[in-house]
């Protein structure tokens, strides 16, 4: 895994004033002091000061080590394997993560205040020490909503949380997409074989030209082969993208494809593509909620697929969500399949707090645990939908993040992005904008190679049928 390092971004006044003190402060210690020479405020050094307290006890495996002014702290085994290297570039940082735990590390790494010498390394460090390093998050939330109610009321929309607003709102650009996706832009897991050396292939043999087109293709045909498709079938898809699987099932399995979508540059961009595939008519977009099917559409469909859209729908709604989709199927002969990256069933629950997914990614998802959607599924259909197959892909996702950074890094062109988005003109909302992608990468890529995600692809089928003749 190659080293992310940030350039940090432009510093405000508060940062060049926060560097000036730290140049005064020369104890040089390697060792932690909760009363150092005072180069911040009393809130920064308090804020400091917990955090490191709750360090000493919290890493137990693995090492970090961090540089802050000209002071540098250990944490963890001294014999450790791995270490783990980040420098404080602004006091900010400390009371960030103090008051928001790892959203607040987000936040400080993308905007440009702490910089980290690996980043995915530093997601496994708090993933190889979670039950400990939560004490931190536990601290956070005690104080949070305060610290939150006190900054808006007296700091209101200082410049960090300005570029923070911004670069929330900057992923709808279709150039965005096409700059990392495969050719085909399915924005979901691939599968990865033997021919592109494994899971692993991009970082034992490197990557190679094409290998995420094919990961990609391997996985709609997959899924397409899974819904046991057959000329002049129907097929109802929610979550359209950019019309990837839609296309292939038209073009390559002679089905109708109804597929629908909330994004308008999406709808836009996939019926492009329909066209350039003399596709019109064969596959229709519909720019509609699922809860807004028409009442035609009953007992329609001889299959639905969803791929990597149910994050979005909500705890509340997945009953809603099997409802509709029974809805729109045949009573006999018809097959769902959906992907969805899942919690282990221990670890979900339906009310999520915000974290760096929600906030700047995908607001307001929520990831259901493979048997809350059997469950849904189950109830929604009154038993007339079972389950077939589940299979987990998550082995695969770490790959494909990493190559959707790789490839991030090298297409995008910031002179397009910025004809759409002209304060992106500005280096330090750019770097942020571009820290961002970072972080997502590697911080969904620790958490699929941990197990603290998973990738779930459930197949069912009616009840009455019987998808291989066994006599």
């Amino acid at each position: 895994m190659p080293s992310h390092r940030s350039t940090p971004s432009t510093p405000s006044a508060s940062d060049k004033e926060s560097a000036l003190s730290c140049a005064s402060s020369s104890s040089g210690s390697s060792t932690l002091h909760l009363s150092p020479p005072a180069p911040y405020s009393f809130l920064v050094m308090f804020a400091r000061s917990s955090i490191l307290s709750l360090l000493r006890s919290a890493i137990s495996v693995g090492q970090l080590e961090i540089q802050d002014c000209d002071e540098t702290f250990r944490f963890g085994p001294p014999k450790s394997d791995t270490i783990v290297r980040l420098k404080v570039l602004s006091g900010k940082f400390w009371t960030r993560v103090f008051s928001e735990g790892d959203l607040g590390f987000s936040e400080a790494y993308m905007i440009g205040e702490v910089e980290v010498e690996n980043l995915r390394e530093i997601m496994v460090l708090w993933l190889d020490n979670q039950s400990t390093m939560s004490a931190i998050s536990s601290l956070y939330g005690r104080v949070a909503a305060a610290l939150s109610g006190l900054r808006n009321a007296f700091f209101g929309q200082t410049r960090s949380r300005a570029r923070l607003n911004v670069i929330a709102s900057y992923d709808q650009s279709n150039e965005l997409f096409k700059a990392f996706l495969s050719k085909e832009m399915m924005y979901s897991c691939a599968l990865w074989s033997d021919e592109e050396g494994g899971v692993r292939g991009d970082l034992l043999q490197g990557p190679t030209d094409g290998d995420l087109e094919a990961a990609q293709h391997r996985k709609i045909h997959h899924v397409l082969k899974t819904l046991r498709l057959k000329p002049g079938d129907r097929l109802l898809e929610f979550g359209t993208g950019w019309g990837g699987l839609a296309i292939e099932a038209a073009a390559s399995y002679g089905c109708e494809v109804d597929t629908l979508t909330l994004s308008i540059e999406q709808k836009t961009l996939a019926e492009e593509r329909i066209k350039e595939r003399g596709l019109v008519g064969r596959v229709r977009v519909h720019l509609m909620d699922y809860r807004d099917v028409p009442a035609e559409w009953e007992n329609a469909f001889d299959a639905f697929v969803s791929i990597e859209m149910l994050e979005h729908v909500g705890s509340k709604y997945y009953k809603k969500y099997f409802e509709v989709v029974d809805f729109a199927l045949k009573p006999t002969g018809a097959t769902i399949v959906v992907t969805c990256s899942t919690f282990p069933e221990g670890r979900y629950s339906g009310y999520q707090a915000d974290d760096f997914m929600r906030r700047y990614m995908w607001p307001n998802s929520c990831l259901p645990s493979a048997t809350v959607l059997i469950d849904a599924a189950y109830a929604a259909s009154k038993g007339r939908f079972t389950l077939e197959a589940v299979e987990n892909h998550a082995p695969h996702y770490p790959r494909t993040l990493r190559t959707w950074d790789r490839r991030l890094k090298s297409n995008l062109q910031r002179e397009i992005m910025v004809q759409q988005y002209p304060a992106l003109s500005d280096d330090a909302t750019y770097g942020s904008f571009i820290r961002k992608w970072e972080y997502l990468f590697a911080y969904a890529g620790a958490g699929f190679a941990k197990g603290y995600i998973t990738c779930h692809m459930l197949t069912l089928v009616r009840a009455s049928d019987v998808t291989l003749a066994c006599d």
